[in-house]
């Protein structure tokens, strides 16, 4: 179990840690990360929790929608378009 600290609860650490999992190529839905989590209704808190993330370390921006809409970014939309984008995981479907 990931130890608490001031700056993000355990549910973020739980969050953070299985999108740090996720491989380049590789994309999952807010769903399927609250589902990894162990809470698979919480996949708006999901979102919250990434978009409180600045680590470089955590690629947030590999968690979709699960409609195939890339959903936001802490920095913005088109940034993560063009990151998914660059990394070959973005469609226009």
């Amino acid at each position: 179990m990931p130890i608490k600290n001031n700056r993000t609860t355990t549910f973020q650490q739980k969050v953070y840690a299985v999108v740090k999992k996720i491989p380049k190529g590789k994309t999952l839905t807010y769903k399927q990360v609250a589902i990894k989590i162990g809470s698979p209704r919480a996949y708006r808190a999901v979102g919250m929790a990434l978009k409180k993330n600045f680590s470089p370390d955590i690629p947030c921006h590999r968690v979709i929608r699960s409609d195939g809409q890339t959903g936001g970014y802490n920095r913005g939309a088109k940034l993560k378009k063009k990151i998914l984008k660059n990394e070959k995981y973005y469609s226009n479907n």
